[in-house]
């Protein structure tokens, strides 16, 4: 401090002195704000805006999700339905970086970014460092587009914007880091995130996890909600379960040239989320089915996210947790290239759980549903499609995907499809349950599928006069509800604590607030109970 440089060399009556007041003052007052500039960082953390995140083409045309509103604001929401969608993006008429989204690569020191613009120049790149004013690390971008929907005069419905995709590399895990876009002549502004920390650090991990959203007023609102959430807290990323924009036809109802726009709705509608931390997904049957995705297959999917692997079976890390994605629109049986593949990653993952004692499956379609819309899982769909898209016949669902959850001691499994919030009891072979969450025996099924789109409180069919939740509550049912929108969160406090939130949309408080405990052993094997071992013999036909 420069105000100390006269400071007697020792003693208060040194060469100097007696110490001047004001010079004190400012010294004592210097110290003070540093502290609180200090404290300030360690409870914040990364910083969220949205007012950066208005976009346009300079010269008239502005975009904006609103945010700011509020759910009376909007028409045409009354639980179960979402109400009408929100105003779509012209994404043409955008010059300036959107659709900002990272994701992680399964390698700590390495982050993927992805973002849009109508146009491309000489340069197209990320530059960031470890200061907000030091950006002294260069990511150049590959960049591409596609068309959609040929029309008979061989025109197009719809052109997408330059897609541009980088990789950030050499980042220290578990710090800081910042970064700023240089596209298309134009700049974002400097942008923090977090990269994950190392494999095997005792850092406590935070994720939030939704499905099934869409651009809807209630998608909003829960958007949001997560964004206040990351104000208060610091978060390593986000999970969407599938169904991220329902970016189809609506079965007819939604003309050729709207349904694309979708997609960049939503890619703008979750940036102040994906570009401060990596937004990971995986398929839902609105990105991949031939019916429910209006014929896409998943190559839209492919070309907006930069998931690692096949984008579509894939695993990573965060510190404690081991995080694995699989396809539920595709078999998982022992003779399929999936379920070779998840067994291979499994078995590495629980050699190692000294490293990651957190195991962590995410998927679209819940195997575990108490809803009488969709059912649970079993590789083939419960209702009828148009001629020409036949119902798919995946096998492996569930009894071959569950063996090898129990084998290889999964801890939780997370989905959505289903349009509720549902989380089990530790559960193994349909009916086996423990009905505590003390030293969790088997995996806990959590389904997030209440994010936007329409809930699941009625039965197909039945004009509104039977519940989805008909009947008595299964047993491996502790909690659901099927009226309310909102997302979940999972915090991995230590080795042997998880605990999991679920927010109701527009409220503070989480409604849903429990502690998963696990044991674990010093061994790389991690303990199985006898009845969990039973469970694994009952159940592994394939």
């Amino acid at each position: 401090f420069l105000c100390c440089k006269n400071k007697p060399s020792s003693g208060i009556n040194a060469e100097y002195g007696a110490p001047n007041v004001i010079s004190l003052l400012l010294y004592y007052s210097a110290v003070m704000i540093c502290l609180g500039l200090l404290l300030l960082a360690v409870v914040q953390g990364v910083q969220i805006e949205t007012d950066q995140y208005t976009v346009g083409d300079g010269a008239g045309y502005t975009y904006s999700i609103p945010y700011g509103k509020e759910l009376k604001d909007y028409e045409g929401i009354s639980s179960p339905a979402c109400g009408g969608e929100i105003e779509q993006m012209e994404v043409g008429k955008i010059n300036t970086p959107n659709q900002i989204r990272l994701s992680y690569t399964g390698d700590p020191t390495e982050m993927a970014i992805t973002w849009t613009t109508n146009n491309i120049v000489h340069i197209e790149e990320v530059r960031y460092g470890l200061m907000e004013n030091d950006l002294n690390n260069t990511a150049v971008s590959i960049s591409h587009q596609y068309q959609w929907d040929k029309m008979d005069d061989g025109s197009y419905h719809y052109t997408s914007g330059f897609i541009h995709e980088a990789l950030m590399v050499n980042l220290i895990p578990g710090k800081i880091h910042y970064y700023k876009i240089f596209s298309n002549g134009k700049e974002s502004k400097v942008i923090p995130f977090l990269a994950a920390p190392e494999p095997g650090s005792e850092t406590p991990v935070s994720f939030m996890h939704i499905g099934d959203a869409g651009t809807y007023g209630t998608s909003v609102v829960v958007t949001a909600n997560m964004i206040k959430r990351m104000k208060e807290e610091d978060f390593h990323g986000l999970i969407h379960c599938g169904d991220m924009s329902y970016a189809d036809k609506y079965n007819g109802t939604r003309p050729d040239f709207a349904t694309q726009k979708v997609w960049d709705t939503w890619g703008q509608m979750v940036q102040p989320i994906g570009s401060h931390m990596p937004y990971m997904v995986t398929p839902g049957n609105h990105e991949l089915d031939p019916y429910d995705s209006t014929k896409e297959n998943a190559t839209i999917y492919q070309k907006r996210f930069i998931m690692p692997g096949n984008e579509r079976y894939y695993t990573f890390s965060v510190g404690m947790v081991h995080f694995v994605s699989v396809c539920t629109d595709e078999s998982i049986d022992k003779e399929s290239t999936q379920g070779v593949w998840l067994e291979k990653t499994l078995q590495k993952i629980n050699a190692n759980r000294d490293t990651w004692p957190w195991l962590v499956v995410f998927q679209h379609r819940p195997i575990y549903n108490s809803n009488k819309n969709h059912g649970n899982w079993t590789g083939s769909n419960t209702y009828d499609n148009e001629k020409g898209f036949p119902d798919p016949d995946y096998k492996g669902w569930p009894e071959s995907f569950e063996a090898l959850l129990l084998k290889y001691n999964v801890d939780l499994v997370l989905s959505g499809h289903v349009h509720h919030y549902e989380r089990t009891w530790p559960v193994w072979n349909r009916n086996h349950t423990q009905q505590s969450y003390t030293d969790a025996p088997a995996p806990v099924h959590i389904t997030c599928g209440h994010s936007g789109k329409n809930l699941y409180k009625w039965q197909w069919g039945s004009n509104k006069t039977k519940n989805g939740y008909e009947g008595p509550s299964p047993a491996f049912s502790a909690a659901r509800t099927n009226t309310e929108w909102g997302h979940c969160e999972l915090e991995f406090k230590d080795k042997n604590t998880v605990r999991h939130k679920m927010y109701v949309m527009g409220n503070k408080e989480p409604k849903e607030d429990v502690t998963i405990t696990k044991k674990r052993s010093s061994a790389a094997a991690v303990h199985l109970s006898s009845l969990t071992l039973i469970a694994l013999l009952a159940c592994w036909t394939f």
